[in-house]
């Protein structure tokens, strides 16, 4: 019996989550109640002060244990190393008041069904739900399952045409009204919080406390300058404290307020089409996306039609994104799972900006709410602002120790004082006074007070620089920085990629290269017609606008850009086709212009794209670019040069951004739409290589030479070639003349042959002297002593740091963290990282944060700093 009590009253909340809680089931028991009342009030309050600092202490006080089913009381304790407990209460709804309106009965075909988790958290027969709302975010009780499940957002179980058949149509009232009841408003409300909480909140920080004590000790030994200048630093470090964060809440809520009062288009399966307040949206809620400049009020999956769209108060890069519809298959497993592209391609998100929305033939742009509120994109963003997550730097660890051997010098005195006075024969009050007063000496009461005001102070001066800091506690971990990482381009580099040439390709290899400087046009051909065409740019109010990528390869070509339905009529063309066509100083065109009918976005994860375009009076092609070796594996192999390896090699050792071009015909008779895109992408021709060149900012180098010679490690961070990092890398001064990289190369356990390693100096080329399975390279020799000239760095790919954290762990910490007598580490992850210590290349974005956290778990001394794109935060908060 106990046993089975201790299971039903303890469970995971967001398991395997990054906010992963541990939650414990309490009935709140009278009797306790009031002996904590009586506790409280013979205590002077001292009592309910202890249960606001250590919240479990009042669960346990007051409550009794019971199974999560039971409970009235859930205790929540973080499951990371900080082992936060928090308490809330269990609330209930009741459905009655849709009972007599909507005729609801426990038998209804809207209760009865249980796949979904809000009818199975409807305990029957009375129409009730239990939920928990813990960091804004709602928990109902799946009677089912028996345990808390999170609401307000569509199933992830849910395959695309379950998705089409069950929210195509929209929703009946009925649905709408139990799921608005149950999953709450579609609201991210941010209350700017009271001046007065702000005040007691930080009145009753421990360390205020003691001041408080110290304070009234002071005045009752007469000590009254002292203790009045005490307390005028106190109230101005509690008032400049409570006034920025004051500031800080205001500023939040008018950041998100404009999002909850959105007037939408929602289809209603009986009733049709009709307009709502944002506020009333539920998942499962069917949008209809008319106009332009539409903000989004919720994130949605778009079922029909495509939409450019803003991401920019996400990703910081306000570069126009396609969105493109969840196509309609009859597979069963989740939608997120369907295809190997990213699934956010068919995701609107929250707080987006649709620029234009484009429907398909006669149709309307449709879209299924997915999430709601909090659970949203940018309510995950507001939630991380909210509730940081907290940091265990050794500064702080430091500084609990430094203030624990205070407290223990502090005791010591004042048993010592104890002693002496006891043994003196002085009365037991001015015994009781000096044995308290030694506390006070030894603990100071004014650091509070002067470390605030040290970090405003700070804050002030560093907001001067145009430096602004979110959280004033981590100025004083700045002092401690030992590793900056940099975003590539953008950051070291310039925003923009300028087009250097193209080196087109034949049956006989690779051609000579065409270099744009010269000014003599691009041959037309199918390589041109491949820069022209496969790409995500979009007219809007008559301007190209899209990734800077793309428009620089599409202005190169000398072509023009331009909407159907005005100059050309084809078969499937859809209204707002893009179309481009050679203007009139293009000599010897081969075709009128190419309509531009599917798309296959870009995605980092899969490193290429893909178009289906249609020729003017002509056939249907299928354009591919992407990062060289990856188009190449897709290209019949006769149409890859032998010297493709050798040839890329020569543009990125020089810094170059390299990216390959391919095509193929299609059928004509198969719909562009039915065409999957495992078969567009398959036996291409390669076209050739189109080459780029990013410069390095001006301020590049002197800021990484006074980072190095302040002895601060430097990280870049970027998506191209390890070559072109490594190349860049020396260009800005993080890896200096003299140094050598070292090329780790790791290969899987295969049938009989086990994991291996190679190592080869980049410079070379080549294997060493002894074979790739037992390589030597004395580093010894050529380092000297107190010089950074003759260090190494070591360089390892994706593949390899997965293979050697998996067969050879115990040298990952050495590549990583260790010097080897001035050597550094060249290391790889989803860009390349380059690190006065590490160079690491491609592998997909959500795998940042891991690498990062196993390489902060080996540097545990280390400090970091990004300075990134806003699209790496959600990754580097983590």
């Amino acid at each position: 019996m106990g046993d089975h009590l201790e299971k039903s009253q303890h469970a995971l909340l967001n398991e395997g989550d990054e906010n992963e809680m541990e939650i414990f089931g309490y009935r709140t028991q009278g009797c306790r109640k009031a002996l904590c009342l009586i506790g409280s009030i013979f205590s002077l309050g001292m009592l309910p002060l202890v249960f606001y600092w250590r919240p479990a202490w009042r669960v346990w006080a007051n409550c009794v244990p019971c199974s999560l089913q039971e409970a009235d009381v859930v205790l929540l304790k973080t499951t990371d190393e900080f082992k936060i407990y928090s308490w809330k209460k269990v609330i209930w709804i009741s459905l009655s008041a849709l009972s007599s309106t909507s005729g609801l009965t426990p038998d209804h075909p809207l209760i009865t069904d249980e796949g979904y988790i809000i009818n199975r958290a409807i305990r029957k027969p009375d129409l009730k739900v239990r939920y928990i709302k813990v960091q804004k975010i709602r928990y109902v009780w799946n009677n089912l399952e028996g345990q808390f499940q999170k609401i307000g957002s569509l199933e992830d179980w849910l395959s695309s045409a379950k998705i089409h058949q069950k929210f195509g149509l929209g929703l009946t009232s009925e649905e709408q009204e139990i799921r608005r009841l149950i999953c709450g408003p579609n609201a991210i409300d941010v209350e700017i919080t009271p001046i007065w909480k702000l005040l007691i909140k930080e009145v009753l920080n421990p360390f205020y406390i003691f001041q408080l004590f110290s304070v009234c000790l002071w005045f009752s030994e007469d000590y009254k300058e002292y203790a009045l200048a005490i307390i005028l630093m106190s109230v101005i470090s509690i008032a400049l404290t409570v006034y920025d964060l004051r500031q800080q809440s205001v500023k939040l809520h008018h950041l998100v307020e404009s999002h909850n009062s959105i007037t939408v288009s929602v289809y209603e399966r009986k009733a049709g089409a009709q307009d709502l307040e944002s506020r009333l949206l539920v998942p499962g809620d069917l949008l209809i996306l008319t106009g332009s400049r539409v903000q989004m009020p919720c994130d949605a999956i778009l079922i029909d039609g495509s939409c450019v769209v803003d991401e920019g108060m996400l990703t910081g890069e306000s570069i126009p994104v396609t969105k493109t519809p969840l196509s309609q298959t009859a597979s069963s497993v989740p939608w997120k799972m369907q295809s190997e592209a990213d699934p956010r391609r068919h995701v609107l998100f929250c707080g987006t900006e649709v620029i234009q929305a484009k429907a398909a033939g006669s149709g309307a742009v449709r879209a299924v709410v997915l999430q709601t509120g909090f659970n949203t994109a940018k309510g995950d963003l507001v939630r991380s602002i909210l509730y940081p997550k907290p940091m265990n730097f050794k500064l702080y660890r430091d500084a609990i120790r430094f203030l624990l051997c205070l407290v223990g010098t502090a005791t010591i005195g004042m048993v010592y004082t104890l002693c002496v006075y006891v043994l003196s024969g002085e009365p037991p009050e001015e015994v009781v006074r000096k044995a308290l007063d030694v506390i006070t000496i030894a603990v100071p009461p004014a650091l509070p007070a002067a470390l605030t005001t040290g970090i405003i102070y700070a804050q002030r001066r560093l907001k001067k620089k145009g430096i602004f800091c979110i959280s004033p506690q981590r100025i004083n971990v700045c002092g401690q920085l030992n590793l900056v990482c940099f975003d590539k381009t953008g950051t070291l580099t310039r925003g923009g990629l300028d087009p250097w040439g193209v080196v087109p390709c034949d049956q006989n290899g690779f051609q000579a290269v065409h270099s744009f400087a010269s000014g003599k046009a691009l041959p037309q051909g199918p390589l041109c017609a491949a820069m022209a065409s496969c790409h995500s740019l979009i007219l809007l109010d008559g301007t190209i606008q899209g990734d800077p990528l793309d428009l620089k390869m599409f202005e190169a070509t000398k072509w023009e850009m331009t909407a159907s339905g005005d100059d050309f009529h084809i078969k499937e063309m859809l209204a707002h086709t893009i179309v481009v066509k050679p203007t009139d100083m293009v000599a010897q065109v081969p075709a009128e212009g190419l309509a531009i009918v599917h798309q296959f976005p870009f995605s980092s994860a899969l490193q290429r794209m893909t178009v289906i375009v249609q020729e003017m009076g002509g056939g249907r092609l299928a354009f591919m670019k992407g990062a060289p070796e990856r188009v190449a594996s897709f290209c019949q192999p006769d149409t890859v040069p032998t010297s493709f390896i050798s040839e890329l090699q020569i543009y990125t050792t020089q810094g170059f951004r390299v990216i390959a071009l391919a095509y193929k015909k299609l059928e004509m008779d198969c719909p562009t739409t039915a065409l999957m895109r495992e078969k567009v992408e398959s036996d291409l021709v390669f076209l050739g290589l189109l080459i780029l060149e990013n410069r390095l900012k001006e301020e590049t180098k002197p800021v990484l030479e006074e980072l190095i010679s302040a002895r601060i490690r430097t990280v870049m961070i970027t998506g191209d070639n390890l070559q072109t990092a490594i190349t860049v890398a020396r260009k800005s001064g993080m890896v200096s003349e003299g140094q050598k990289v070292i090329l780790v190369e790791a290969n899987e356990a295969t049938g009989s042959s086990s994991a291996s390693i190679s190592w080869k100096l980049v410079e070379e080329k080549k294997p060493g002297p002894f074979g790739s399975q037992d390589t030597y390279i004395n580093i010894r020799e050529e380092v000297p002593e107190n010089g950074r000239d003759g260090s190494y760095h070591f360089a390892l790919s994706g593949k390899s740091f997965h293979v050697i954290s998996q067969y050879f762990s115990s040298l990952l910490p050495k590549l990583v963290m260790n010097n080897f007598l001035g050597s550094s580490c060249v290391f790889a992850f989803s860009w390349v990282l380059l690190y006065v210590s590490i160079v690491i290349p491609r592998i997909p974005l959500v795998q940042l944060s891991v690498k990062l956290k196993i390489f902060q778990d080996m540097a545990e001394k280390a400090v970091f700093s990004m300075a990134a794109g806003f699209n790496y935060t959600g990754h580097l908060k983590k």
